[in-house]
């Protein structure tokens, strides 16, 4: 190992060593994990409060601090992370972990799309509807957050060895997703209430049909996307559907401000429900016909289970039969045609 006897100048610092680049420690990732969550939490409560207080009207508020307290804390372990190894004497890429370099490009990504974000709440107002997920600010401030978050999840997908994903991994792609789920607020079908469910879906004329069905693909999609992912890189672990099912119902209850708890419990339970048919169905990319097999009936069994306990709370089903048959039939077609984009053949290794 090689060490400074000195400072050296900036331009050196990005000049690569050659060395091969180092992988970084499970506690590293693991405290990484620790404080991205901070911020991400930080986030949801400026949600609750962008939902739930629309006299909010200042940048400077107490889940702000949260939110960026926490960005700071993340932004610092990580730069911590790659000055160990700058002062092993590695310079450039052989300095960064692998997997961290999209998150060191995030971090100045951040901190403009802060900077911007407080001019454009001082000089334009603050969002408090549908415009909030539109912002330029906010899109930049998501987007790094995003590659921040998953940082240990592409530290274990380049483990070329790694059977199953760490759980750092899975847990902070399941808290990506929600963020993502967040910023597609407009297209959640996780905020509807029992009630508005089976009307939505017993009328024709209004349009509220449509806007249901739409909303129950984009969601049905973004929950099981990430799944596929993990199912076609590793052997899914017992666990996965729960926690990405979980962080979606948690950030729908945020958005409703825990006064809709039915049906993000209900998809909690079909986490559940889906971890189980993932250990008996074993999808992975040797696996094609299980995989496609597990995309569809995935689909089809949480949006059966939602559709049910909404009917089962209301009391009723909805008046337009084809529409209830059919949603579930639809959702697990889209869950097949997606697994067949994800792995259109099977690997054989």
């Amino acid at each position: 190992m090689t060490t400074t006897a000195g400072p050296l100048p900036a331009r050196d610092l990005f000049r690569d060593s050659g060395e091969p680049r180092p992988v970084a420690s499970r506690r590293t990732d693991t405290v990484l994990t620790a404080l991205a969550l901070w911020f991400t939490l930080g986030l949801f409560l400026d949600a609750y409060a962008h939902a739930n207080i629309p006299e909010l009207e200042s940048f400077f508020t107490p889940w702000h601090a949260v939110f960026y307290s926490g960005f700071a804390a993340t932004a610092g372990w990580v730069l911590w992370t790659v000055w160990g190894h700058v002062r092993e004497g590695r310079r450039g890429r052989a300095a960064v972990p692998v997997g961290y370099g999209p998150t060191l490009v995030a971090l100045p990504v951040f901190v403009v799309s802060g900077a911007l974000d407080m001019a454009w709440h001082e000089l334009l107002g603050i969002e408090t509807t549908t415009d909030i997920f539109f912002s330029p600010s906010h899109l930049g401030l998501i987007t790094a957050m995003i590659l921040i978050l998953t940082t240990p999840l592409r530290a274990a997908w380049a483990d070329p060895v790694r059977p199953t994903p760490t759980a750092t991994a899975v847990l902070t792609l399941a808290f990506a997703t929600s963020l993502v789920l967040l910023f597609l607020t407009y297209g959640s079908a996780l905020l509807f209430s029992p009630r508005a469910v089976v009307q939505s879906l017993s009328d024709l004329e209004d349009g509220g049909a449509e806007g249901l069905a739409a909303r129950v693909v984009v969601t049905s999609t973004v929950l099981l996307a990430p799944l596929l992912l993990l199912a076609r890189r590793w052997r899914l672990p017992f666990g996965a559907a729960t926690a990405v099912y979980g962080t979606a119902a948690l950030i729908s209850a945020v958005l409703t401000g825990f006064e809709r708890l039915a049906l993000p419990i209900t998809v909690l339970a079909a986490g559940v429900l889906v971890d189980v048919l993932a250990r008996v169905l074993r999808p992975s990319a040797a696996r094609r016909t299980a995989f496609w097999g597990f995309a569809a009936a995935a689909g089809g069994l949480t949006w059966a289970l939602w559709l049910g306990v909404a009917s089962a709370v209301e009391g009723r089903l909805p008046a337009v039969v084809e529409l209830w048959t059919g949603l579930p039939i639809i959702t697990a077609l889209l869950g097949w045609l997606l697994a067949v984009i994800v792995l259109p053949t099977a690997r054989c290794d």
